[in-house]
């Protein structure tokens, strides 16, 4: 296990063991954090289309990051087609491995705890995503932005691709799909 330290904060890979308290922790973000973006009905509907997909998980590939030994986010990067959407959302899943020469890696899942936004923690994880997307030969990586997150992904490098709505529980979800160049 490799643990990173910055600050109070502290990552490591997750493992199998946490999923309960990452789907808690991932529900408490959207309920929370996309408040003022989302109406009620889009936020609920959001909930189909977002989630853990425990395959990065298990490809080791997703990062716990715990602010003062509580768990506080959490997201993570993908060698896989897979753009977005949880477990659950199947029809958006494909387990497709990308060639880094010319595909993008994928940022994953990211999600902070409500009780501990403004402190770092999704920079943190982004960046540390970033890294591990390089390490593996991706020179670029991309991914499915809400509305709350765009504006972290854009001071973070990303720039936007193009503009999508996902349907959920017949409510259309606004997403951005973004990219960036990764460094070497």
């Amino acid at each position: 296990m490799t643990t990173y330290a910055s600050g109070k904060i502290q990552t490591r890979w997750a493992t199998l063991d946490d999923l309960p308290a990452l789907k808690t922790l991932i529900n408490r973000s959207i309920d929370a954090l996309q408040v003022g973006f989302l109406s009620p009905e889009q936020i609920i509907a959001s909930h189909a289309v977002m989630g853990l997909d425990t395959q990065l998980v298990e490809d080791g590939s997703y990062l716990v990051a715990e602010y003062d030994g509580v768990l506080a986010g959490c997201g993570g990067w993908s060698k896989r087609a897979t753009l977005y959407g949880g477990d659950h959302s199947r029809d958006l899943r494909d387990p497709l491995l990308l060639d880094p020469e010319r595909d993008p890696a994928r940022i994953r899942a990211m999600y902070t705890d409500p009780d501990f936004t403004r402190k770092g923690i999704g920079r943190l994880l982004l960046q540390q995503c970033e890294q591990a997307a390089a390490d593996n030969g991706f020179k670029t990586a991309e991914l499915m932005a809400t509305l709350s997150g765009e504006p972290l992904y854009i001071a973070s490098g990303y720039h936007p691709l193009e503009r999508v709505e996902a349907i959920g529980n017949g409510a259309n979800v606004p997403l951005i799909r973004m990219q960036k160049i990764l460094q070497p």
